[in-house]
């Protein structure tokens, strides 16, 4: 693909310079884990206050809680079954049973005639915000994000990176599991490189451990790695492992040359992200990315362009290079958090930007923030023509058909979504994962899997989260219908179908409630806050403009 130099790409060249690094240009503190100040340092950008306090938004945790009548599906891969009847105590499920108990006197008791009981989601890959909306406009305030979360059946998310400060980060998570703030259960981690450090080139590793240990007193509790030296990520990954903290990573562009992810799977590395370093993995006939003489990875459009390219310049499928790699990752007990939601305006810009949710959900600011802008991460799409979508389409295909193989040859796939990006909104945009999972090939009970059982393993939590069994922690997502038929029936707009005896076309499904550490959350009230926030939000900004 040719592409011409101008003013407009050298200023990107510029102002990329900054923003692609690390992704985390920001610098929290002099010393490696110390609390910074409330400003990034890159923009003077204020960090949004916390959530307040929501205390009365959730009912319980109840000495007894009794959910009747509803459809099961456990995550461990049964069928769905029913009707039973969920027993829970305080915030941990006792009993499954298949006739109503008798009631009891002070018990607070759910009617699931007509629902589906699902494991409370795990998203595995998450932003509650990130300091470049503060460039163009106000940050995501993290109530919005929390409340769209939950609505959409999410108990829990894995925080990738705490890019809005990892003290802030930590705040949430305390507060969340003191059920001080209506938000799933958050599991922070920091970022390698940039945060909590003087500088971002830590290349010894006595100076990587130092920095784990520190980020472990803050309450981390893992580690996202998008770069770095192979002495310093090799001490961070042994570090992780001794202090039982999870490692992530994004294998950055700048550094997949020496680290692509069988590198980084052996020497410990929990989860990839994305799928950055996988092909790179697997080359036959090259070293390198096939780029344009003149590329500039500065430039979003062209990287992105370019990474829509990529998959085509591996191992083909079912080839030994390709076999060998499912079974050595496999081996390794790795997981793959592929997030092929963010990525879906690549293939088809216009059906992400024209998404439903927008009008009524998507705060104008960050619809904003999705917009083509020089200044800003993810922020691209300047000239995206058809072949670009067709090469991503493309792209998709044998990404997807990696990710199939990789899960029927016995390895874990979490889902994540990543949203706050590239038209991507909380809560809706994971249920789009789950579609996109069963296009790749997964049976809609190995999807649920992906979204449960596979998020709690990789986090350690499996004994606790990931299944709707007796022992666990009551994090329980109820919605009208079968979910298993049709994940539509998930989004928070709902599904349209035609009524046949009345001829009235319906939105159908939704989440209904929302249990979280047994504490019961009406999923549609959380909407229904949304709606107003996004609709002030517009007001503020007509009568500013």
């Amino acid at each position: 693909m040719t592409k011409q130099k101008t003013g407009f790409s050298k200023l990107l060249s510029a102002v990329f310079l900054v923003l692609t690094v690390s992704f985390s240009p920001f610098v929290l503190s002099s010393v490696p884990g110390e609390e910074g100040p409330t400003r990034f340092a890159a923009y003077g950008v204020e960090i949004p206050p916390l959530a307040p306090d929501r205390v009365d938004e959730g009912a319980g945790p109840f000495d007894r809680l009794v959910i009747d009548n509803v459809m099961l599906v456990d995550g461990l891969g049964s069928p769905p079954r029913g009707p039973v009847s969920i027993v829970i105590l305080d915030d941990t499920i006792t009993s499954i049973e298949g006739s109503a108990p008798q009631p009891r006197e002070g018990e607070y008791r759910i009617d699931g005639n007509d629902m589906t009981a699902l494991p409370g989601f795990i998203d595995a890959h998450t932003h509650i915000g990130n300091p470049y909306e503060g460039v163009v406009g106000p940050i995501t305030p993290p109530e919005y994000v929390f409340k769209l979360w939950l609505a959409h059946g999410i108990t829990t998310v894995r925080e990738a990176g705490s890019v809005m400060g990892l003290g802030w980060t930590v705040e949430h998570a305390k507060r969340s599991e003191a059920h001080r703030i209506a938000a799933p259960s958050i599991v922070p981690y920091a970022m390698f490189p940039g945060q909590g450090l003087g500088a971002l080139d830590i290349t010894s590793a006595e100076g990587a451990r130092d920095w784990v240990r520190a980020v472990k007193r803050r309450g981390a509790k893992g580690i996202k790695l998008r770069g770095g030296t192979r002495e310093a990520l090799a001490a961070i990954y042994d570090e992780a492992q001794k202090l039982d903290l999870g490692t992530m990573s994004h294998h950055d562009q700048n550094g997949v040359y020496h680290m692509n992810v069988l590198d980084s799977a052996r020497l410990g590395l929990d989860s990839m992200e994305h799928w950055y370093g996988l092909p790179e993995a697997m080359f036959t006939d090259r070293t390198i990315q096939d780029y344009p003489a003149d590329y500039n990875y500065a430039d979003e459009q062209w990287r992105f362009s370019e990474a829509g390219r990529l998959w085509l310049q591996t191992a083909l499928p079912d080839s030994e290079v390709w076999r060998n790699t499912i079974t050595e990752l496999v081996e390794l007990d790795f997981t793959l958090v592929p997030t092929l939601t963010i990525y879906e305006a690549n293939r088809d810009v216009m059906r992400s930007r024209l998404a439903e949710w927008h009008d009524v959900y998507t705060l104008p600011a960050l619809m904003n923030f999705f917009e083509p802008d020089p200044r800003l991460h993810g922020s691209y799409h300047f000239d995206w023509t058809t072949g670009d979508e067709v090469a991503w389409r493309k792209n998709f295909q044998r990404w997807m058909e990696f990710v199939n193989d990789y899960k029927n040859a016995g390895g874990r796939v979490a889902a994540g979504s990543d949203a706050g990006f590239i038209y991507k909104v909380f809560g809706f945009d994971y249920i789009r994962e789950l579609e996109m999972l069963q296009e790749a090939g997964f049976h809609p009970l190995e999807v649920i899997q992906a979204a449960t059982r596979n998020g709690a393993e990789v986090l350690g939590m499996e004994d606790e989260i990931g299944a709707i069994s007796v022992g666990r922690k009551a994090d329980i997502v109820l919605v009208e219908g079968n979910p298993v038929s049709n994940f539509k029936l998930l989004y928070g707009t709902g599904h349209r179908k035609l009524n046949r005896e009345s001829g009235v076309i319906e939105r159908v499904g939704g989440v209904n409630y929302t249990v979280k550490d047994g504490v019961v959350y009406d999923a549609k009230a959380l909407l229904a806050d949304v709606r107003a926030m996004v609709e002030r939000a517009k007001t503020e900004q007509a009568t500013t403009e």
